[in-house]
């Protein structure tokens, strides 16, 4: 990407999410931002901070965010939508105060912002400063929400549900994705979150998406028509640059020297993500599944994600001895690399759209194990729209040995990892000039140029 000269005094803020989900898109986009020519500032809060010497081009400012005093309030900030309706409102002077001594120095062009922080509209508003929202998930998800909230407003919410019944007008969306996705624990708090954020993505100047056109193209028609505002699909976005590393957890390398010993398309990646939590009984299914299976793995266990486990305390006994070299177990790795390494043949995954992404672009065919927000959406699109995944009904050990073998090793996931390869296809080619993601970044830096 080249450098324009009309773009040399235009700076732009950028505000991420203090989430690895959210933190890792809002730097690959200010990655690309800044190799188009824009001055890019980085305000962060002090929870979950960037590391800034990966990011020496930018200047980063930090902000207070609450979470000492919440300490000393003993507030119940034990989830991610609790700790994002609280920074909400903790942040909201402080970013205020930052944007202010910001264009005392030098003119900020806009501010793009995380659609989850939705009180930075209101902020930019006061300042009379553009906002342009980041969307870190699909656009599917965002209008699955809209078509879901009246459902939620009728209490059609049902506290135990088995059946696979479609929700009425929704048929792609089950009765239980449903329930994972306002989990009733913490339905109020998500339900907070959700309206507000989709109110103020309404009031922004425009909307960036990490997915593609071709991926989404119905979506996008549709939100195109019921958003009313300008929006730019330019991912992905971490294909923009050679895998580079934001993560806030420490990456274990070693893991690529494992997989260049493994046969080509004989390991399947096993990891949910940098937040998902589990249970002992849950944690220990997985385990015999996979020992079931008899297939190659490399599994990330993320220290503190089974409850009540510093580590591997909860792994059945006998289950090192069973595997044997057939499976490796790490606490993080740089997950781009191992999808592009060729001995990877499946991942077992949580459908985070980060994950779903990445995995698209591979072309390596997806086992869905998807637990809560936006996660059961993009398992129903992988599964049942793109059909380039494989849903797990119930978790048990016995299935999960199965559906392992059966993408591995048997027809059915050949003819996933057809249509996988298809979209990767696509997803180069959306990227390439005068592809769908290649003019969309274009008539970005106009339209921000226009502001």
């Amino acid at each position: 990407m080249s450098t324009e000269p009309r773009l040399n005094n235009c700076r732009l803020v950028l505000f991420p999410l203090p989430f690895q989900g959210h933190i890792n898109p809002m730097l690959q986009l200010a990655n690309i931002l800044n190799t188009k020519g824009f001055k890019i500032t980085i305000i962060h809060t002090h929870f979950n901070s960037p590391n800034q010497s990966n990011y020496p081009q930018f200047t980063f400012k930090s902000i207070s965010d609450g979470s000492s005093e919440s300490k000393n309030m003993n507030l119940n900030l034990d989830t991610p939508d609790s700790i994002i309706n609280f920074m909400n409102k903790s942040c909201i002077n402080p970013l205020r105060d930052c944007l202010v001594t910001l264009q005392e120095e030098k003119p900020v062009t806009c501010l793009i912002s995380d659609a989850l922080w939705h009180f930075s509209q209101s902020v930019a508003d006061s300042l009379n400063l553009p906002r342009i929202v980041l969307r870190t998930s699909s656009m599917s998800c965002i209008l699955v929400y809209s078509a879901l909230l009246p459902h939620i407003k009728n209490c059609y919410l049902k506290t135990t549900i088995e059946e696979e019944d479609p929700i009425p007008d929704l048929s792609l969306i089950t009765e239980k994705d449903m329930l994972k996705i306002f989990n009733d624990d913490r339905k109020e708090g998500e339900l907070e979150l959700i309206f507000s954020m989709i109110k103020t993505i309404k009031a922004a100047s425009g909307i960036i998406w990490n997915t593609f056109k071709e991926l989404e193209e119905p979506a996008f028609c549709a939100i195109t028509q019921n958003l009313c505002i300008p929006s730019f699909p330019l991912g992905p976005f971490h294909k923009y640059f050679p895998a580079s590393s934001s993560s806030l957890l420490e990456q274990d390398r070693s893991v690529m020297l494992w997989l260049d010993l493994q046969p080509v398309r004989s390991v399947v990646y096993v990891s949910f993500g940098s937040i998902t939590q589990m249970g002992k009984a849950e944690f220990s299914n997985m385990a015999r599944g996979l020992a079931k299976s008899k297939q190659r793995f490399l599994w990330v266990v993320r220290p503190g994600s089974v409850s009540g486990s510093e580590w591997l305390q909860s792994l059945p006994k006998g289950f090192i001895e069973e595997v044997g070299e057939r499976g490796c177990i790490v606490k993080w790795a740089p997950q781009q690399e191992v999808l592009a390494h060729p001995a990877i043949g499946g991942f077992w995954t949580h459908n985070g759209w980060n994950s779903t992404l990445e995995s698209i672009c591979e072309g390596v065919p997806m086992i869905c194990s998807p637990c809560s927000y936006d996660q059961p959406i993009n398992a129903r699109y992988v599964t049942d729209v793109w059909r380039v995944g494989v849903m797990l009904d119930n978790g048990k050990e016995e299935e999960i040995g199965r559906v392992m073998k059966s993408v591995i090793m048997e027809e059915e996931g050949s003819e996933i990892r057809q249509r996988s390869n298809y979209l990767q296809e696509k997803v180069n080619r959306s990227m390439e000039k005068g592809g769908s993601a290649y003019e969309s970044l274009e008539n970005l830096v106009d339209f921000i140029v226009s502001l």
